[in-house]
């Protein structure tokens, strides 16, 4: 463990058997979808690219990947819940099934403005699946199809999660002590 983590909450093994799980119930809801209108699975940059890339391989049909950058936090621990697009999609989604891949669902400010913004675009669908949810009050109250884990409001490092882009590497999902970030 990581000398400035105080806890492991998820092991390396308990996150790949779910992301498993998780294909699994991908695999059987859009497997009809998937041959005709089209999957995508979009990623929100940089959190979550770890997550997506496993996930990916756990979904047993044909899926395009496509990437998105946002930005909230700036240099904040919270979210400013204004979203700006730093890197926008490089297909077009209209017509087609969309799952957003997601690493945590915290304030859920981000991720509320991202499914406004994609929702223009006219995809036949629009899903989230998140490796974690936090339980916190306030949260944006976002309809989440697809959960891994719940996790305490705490600061969440590990599996691309990240504090000032340090502890994304680590293969575990843990408690970021305190006074890293104090």
């Amino acid at each position: 463990m990581h000398e400035d983590v105080s806890k492991i909450i998820y092991s390396e093994d308990e996150i790949q058997a779910k992301i498993r799980e998780l294909g699994q119930a991908l695999t059987r809801d859009y497997a009809d979808a998937a041959r005709n209108e089209g999957l995508v699975l979009i990623c929100v940059l940089r959190g979550a690219a770890t997550f997506m890339a496993d996930l990916a391989r756990a979904i047993e049909l044909p899926l395009e990947m496509d990437y998105m950058a946002v930005s909230s936090y700036g240099n904040s621990t919270k979210s400013s819940g204004r979203v700006r697009i730093l890197k926008d999609l490089s297909s077009d989604i209209e017509g087609k099934h969309v799952v957003i891949a997601e690493d945590i669902l915290d304030s859920g400010l981000t991720l509320m403005r991202l499914m406004e913004e994609l929702q223009c675009r006219r995809p036949a669908s629009l899903e989230v699946c998140t490796l974690l949810r936090k339980d916190r009050e306030g949260q944006a109250p976002i309809k989440c199809r697809y959960t891994g884990f719940e996790v305490p409001d705490e600061f969440i490092v590990g599996y691309g999660l990240d504090y000032a882009e340090r502890y994304r590497n680590l293969p575990y999902i843990g408690v970021l002590k305190p006074e890293v970030y104090s």
